[in-house]
């Protein structure tokens, strides 16, 4: 009986050997995926190509299409209907409908109690940040979102945007290309209702805090989910990140309705839809316009002074100058002067006055009614006229 005791305690030991053998190995698995998972990302964060576009022109000119079938479908290769968020601004939308809100409900014994309703922008954020949580290699698979808003200039964009406004601004280089270039801090039930869109559960705590969070059936650490999440959990901060696209159109003719200033139309890219695409002399410009910032910042310079020597035809000349930064990119491509620049010249420095644009293009002695600027596509089919008007001042 002895000799049988004996065998089964060495037996039991061994097996107990064993298991704590391979929760080791799982533990210092775990760990080693989580930190291949934070190295893939940084490294895959780059393939993740986004757009920040406003398709704007007249009505019935086809945005709305070409953002569904174009720009989703081919250029952001977005199959999954639960990867687009859509949303329509009015004069009524505010920042509740677009971030979130706490809304009355009235419950079965009668009382009322407070609901958060998430808007479409936190649907598309948390959208987002699970496909990043989700992906292979945490990166280079990670599936796209984007955020779709028809009539932006519909609504007080300003007003609606909010501190969101800040996180428009994105890096174009580095670790963190296509990622906000500034964090902005959220308040702790707009964050805590991200987390939870997130599908992520509080598991492990320590001081009532939450140190690892549950993803499906995988444990994460919370360090590990910041830097995939480009995110600071404590402070609730929060950043656009790389695999969302936000996508949206407006109607020239209706640009009055709400003012959309300078520093919010800057971190737009704008792409023109002429009533007649087809035609060869309404397609967006081709080529670059200038190889590199420094003729950049030059052509800079001499559009300033043209902007200020016809002073009397505006209206705030300090806000209607044009920084060096006002297009980012390098080169500097014909169809982002096009389409941001001569658009902001025509929408917003000349929007009263078009004569010191017919004199630069045509001549101080052309009358204006030979050749007129009627329309915006008048002005964008001349951007290579244009740039070489303002280059021999």
């Amino acid at each position: 009986m002895a000799k049988s005791s004996n065998l089964q305690l060495l037996q039991l030991r061994q097996k107990q050997q064993i298991a704590q053998k391979e929760q080791k190995e799982q533990k210092e698995s775990h760990t080693k995926n989580n930190n291949e998972s934070e190295k893939n990302y940084q490294m895959g964060s780059k393939s993740m190509s986004y757009q920040q576009k406003i398709l704007f022109g007249s009505p019935g000119t086809g945005k709305s299409y070409k953002i569904d079938k174009q720009i989703i479908s081919n250029d952001l290769k977005i199959t999954n209907s639960a990867n687009v968020i859509k949303t329509v601004f009015h004069p009524e939308y505010t920042y509740g409908d677009f971030v979130g809100k706490l809304m009355p409900i009235t419950v079965a014994s009668g009382s009322v109690q407070y609901k958060f309703y998430e808007g479409h922008f936190l649907k598309a954020l948390s959208q987002a940040y699970k496909n990043i949580i989700a992906a292979p290699n945490n990166g280079g698979d990670c599936e796209k979102v984007a955020l779709v808003i028809d009539e932006i200039n519909r609504g007080n964009s300003a007003a609606i945007f909010g501190t969101i406004f800040q996180l428009l601004d994105r890096d174009n280089e580095g670790d963190n290309e296509g990622w906000s270039s500034y964090e902005v801090s959220v308040n702790e039930i707009i964050f805590n209702r991200l987390i939870e869109l997130c599908d992520l559960k509080g598991h492990a705590k320590v001081k009532e805090k939450a140190v690892t969070y549950m993803f499906g059936e995988e444990e994460i650490k919370i360090d590990v989910l910041e830097k995939k999440l480009n995110c600071h959990f404590e402070n609730r901060t929060i950043k656009i990140p790389p695999n969302l696209s936000i996508l949206a159109s407006m109607n020239t003719s209706d640009s009055s309705i709400y003012y959309m200033d300078s520093a919010f139309k800057r971190r737009w890219e704008w792409e023109f839809i002429d009533v007649d695409p087809d035609q060869e002399k309404n397609k967006p410009a081709d080529g670059v316009a200038f190889e590199n910032r420094d003729e950049w910042k030059i052509f800079v310079g001499k559009l300033n002074t043209f902007i200020k020597s016809n002073h009397k035809s505006i209206r705030g000349i300090e806000d209607k100058q044009i920084g060096h930064y006002f297009i980012t990119d390098e080169p500097i491509l014909k169809s982002s002067i096009q389409n941001k620049l001569m658009f902001f010249l025509w929408d917003s420095v000349f929007n009263r006055d078009k004569k010191p644009l017919i004199d630069l293009l045509f001549g101080k002695d052309t009358k204006h009614d030979e050749l007129p600027l009627i329309t915006f596509g008048d002005f964008a089919v001349l951007v290579g006229e244009f740039i070489e008007k303002i280059n021999e001042r």
